[in-house]
């Protein structure tokens, strides 16, 4: 199976009067960390001079107050933080891209996978296009910069390219005079409006925009063209109106806490995930713990509906990312190793339930109860705020081949336990995560059942591909 993009996060601002613009989205980056830790960049454009740098690494480790002073002051600027697979770590592939094309200078970040950006890129390439990276975003961008030549303005041609670009892609794109939010039809990737005292700010999150102090106003809506300038907001809808499908793993794990998806909290979506998991799947246990971050929710939920008090089992090292992207497995081994510690003199002797958001792979599950176990945990029950990934994600979720899944590997959640060393699991019904949310979800990664067609993914990159085989 072809290794899956990336899942990242993206930020915009508009100001009426030129303000320092790279500082402010920094500080948007910095709420939106959690979704990419390999690589940043920010755009700056002012009075028509795009400004742009970026580099792998954290938000503060790739931009000190000096990186930010050469980006200067402007009125638009766009960012982005990325994490990529096995083979996407190219320095070619950090965004935002700058495009400087016929018709003016254009600069686009991108969160989400297209699934037909093999056939895109062939077409392009036949005609003459030289791409430098291997992401979707260069697609995404030679398909507007193609419709610009033939459109009045930029948003049109942002109408024009959607008819062509497919899968999930949440974006945000900067112009000369103009920040444009657009958002596929399917809303498989959040996108958010919001609004300061100088303008309006575009970004995947709500946290974000509160990060600096401005007004969540809106989602952009699955399918809309946000189109903001010296005038506010106006909008294009001529892709509107497909059924919603936003990723439930947004919910599950990729969002902030704080954060709202379509209006509704992330966090009350993990406890009553929780709540639903202790109604399903009750264990006879002394407490329950939850593993940082997004376990703890949904155990909250757990103990408040099961009446079994809850308690702190671990103890995180908060100077280390996320688990689960770090790009090679070896990575994620390192950062499982020293990134919890479980609390003896809370655990030990005790039946335990232990709430997770997820098992992927299972290493990380096995060496967390491990850990439990070491720590002198009686027993160790696993519930899972959600259901068992058995196939890929194609919208940019970093869903492993399936013969890596640990639930493909096993036939049943007894022999998943066991290969874990949990005295028992049971996982989030399918059913229940989808019943959750207001929207409609999108749960192709549970159950094989795509909102869209996936027929033409799973072509590799010829340019990562070796001559002999």
């Amino acid at each position: 199976m072809r290794k899956l993009n990336e899942e990242c996060g993206v930020f915009g601002i508009y100001a009426n009067t030129p303000v320092d613009a790279a500082h402010e989205v920094y500080l948007g980056l910095y709420a939106l960390q959690h979704r990419g830790q390999e690589s940043v960049g920010i755009s700056v454009c002012d009075d028509g001079v795009m400004r742009h740098r970026k580099g792998a690494g954290l938000v503060h480790e790739v931009f000190d107050e000096d990186e930010l002073q050469k980006l200067g002051t402007g009125n638009i600027a766009i960012g982005h933080v990325r994490y990529s697979t096995t083979g996407g770590a190219d320095m070619n592939n950090i965004q935002p891209l700058v495009v400087r094309h016929i018709k003016g200078n254009m600069s686009l970040a991108h969160n989400g996978n297209l699934t037909n950006s093999a056939q895109l890129r062939r077409k392009f390439e036949l005609n003459g296009a030289i791409f430098h990276g291997t992401s979707d975003t260069e697609a995404i961008a030679y398909a507007i910069v193609a419709a610009r030549l033939k459109c009045g303005s930029t948003e049109e041609a942002v109408e024009a390219a959607m008819n062509e670009i497919k899968g999930a892609y949440s974006c945000v794109l900067m112009t000369a005079t103009k920040l444009i939010a657009f958002r596929d039809p399917n809303g498989f990737r959040p996108l958010v409006l919001g609004k300061t005292e100088n303008g309006y700010i575009a970004a995947s999150e709500s946290c974000a925009i509160e990060s600096i102090g401005g007004t969540v106003l809106r989602d952009v809506r699955p399918g809309e063209i946000a189109v903001i300038g010296e005038d506010g907001i106006n909008s294009i809808t001529t892709h509107c109106g497909r059924p919603q499908t936003m990723c439930v793993f947004e919910y599950i794990y990729f969002a902030r806490p704080d954060s709202l998806l379509e209006g509704e909290p992330v966090q009350n979506w993990r406890t009553n995930a929780g709540r639903m998991l202790a109604k399903h799947s009750p264990a006879d246990a002394d407490i329950v713990i939850g593993v940082p971050d997004s376990g703890i929710d949904a155990a909250l939920g757990y103990s408040a509906e099961s009446g079994i008090p809850y308690a702190t089992g671990f103890v995180k090292n908060r100077y280390i990312g996320r688990s689960f992207i770090q790009p090679k497995q070896s990575d994620r081994r390192d950062a499982v190793r020293i990134k919890l510690n479980a609390v003896s003199s809370v655990v030990s002797g005790k039946r335990v339930i232990m709430v997770d958001d997820s098992i992927v792979r299972g290493t990380t599950s096995a060496r967390i109860v491990g850990l439990l176990k070491s720590a002198g945990a009686k027993e160790v029950h696993v519930r899972i705020s959600s259901p068992p990934f058995r196939f890929p994600c194609w919208f940019g979720t970093d869903i492993d081949s399936q013969e890596n899944l640990i639930a493909c590997r096993y036939d049943n959640t007894e022999d998943i336990a066991r290969a874990i060393g949990a005295d028992s699991l049971a996982y989030l019904p399918v059913r229940d995560a989808q019943s959750l949310t207001k929207c409609g979800t999108c749960t192709g990664c549970f159950t094989g059942d795509y909102p869209i067609d996936v027929s033409g993914c799973g072509e590799k990159n010829k340019f990562e591909e070796k001559i002999h085989k």
